[in-house]
């Protein structure tokens, strides 16, 4: 009898292939949005934080390769504290493997997570043990040619009941904030 050693498992994609990340990036160039923080977003984002009580929020653009929160919304103290006594800064710019809203815009739906911890695609996720985020609520932003153009979303770094209200809460905001962002772009008048 020979051994054979076990052939290596592919690992699980952590992180969706975006095949349409290049026409995203150019529909994001004409409507004004790339990589550009907008005080209008932050109200909104602010807006959507006080909303869900979560203490972080955003509206969030993906890019090819990060993803850029053009509307933030921080608690001016991280509500967690690492094991070396740093809390961690949260800025406006994440790689694209960070996160859930990579898979939201992929998947063109919403994603509720109550606990990430209990997804093993999503546990490993490095926001998970960074930033200490455990639960998750967001929606894409769909514009009317039918581009994913990025996200609206609340994070918690504690578990959360979302629950149905929650998800056609922020379903409802991602669609209202789409047309003002379209709106804008067309008249071009800030938010």
């Amino acid at each position: 009898m020979t051994y054979e050693p076990p052939r290596p498992v592919r690992g699980l994609l952590l992180t969706p292939e975006d095949k349409e990340a290049p026409a995203r990036v150019h529909r994001l160039r004409l409507l004004g949005l790339v990589d550009r923080p907008d005080p209008a977003l932050d109200v909104f984002a602010d807006h959507l934080a006080r909303f869900t009580g979560a203490p972080y929020a955003m509206v969030n653009f993906i890019g090819e390769d990060h993803q850029f929160f053009a509307g933030l919304r921080v608690p001016a103290a991280a509500p967690v504290v690492r094991e070396d006594g740093c809390r961690p800064e949260f800025g406006r710019v994440l790689p694209r493997d960070h996160g859930f809203c990579p898979h939201v815009v992929v998947r063109r739906k919403a994603l509720v997570l109550e606990d990430v911890r209990d997804y093993p695609r999503f546990a490993g996720n490095p926001v998970v043990d960074e930033y200490g985020i455990h639960s998750y609520l967001g929606a894409p932003l769909i514009d009317s040619s039918g581009m994913a153009l990025g996200t609206v979303c609340a994070v918690d770094t504690a578990p959360r009941a979302w629950g149905r209200s929650g998800l056609e809460t922020i379903k409802a905001l991602a669609a209202d904030l789409v047309v003002r962002l379209e709106r804008s772009a067309e008249d071009g008048l800030p938010l």
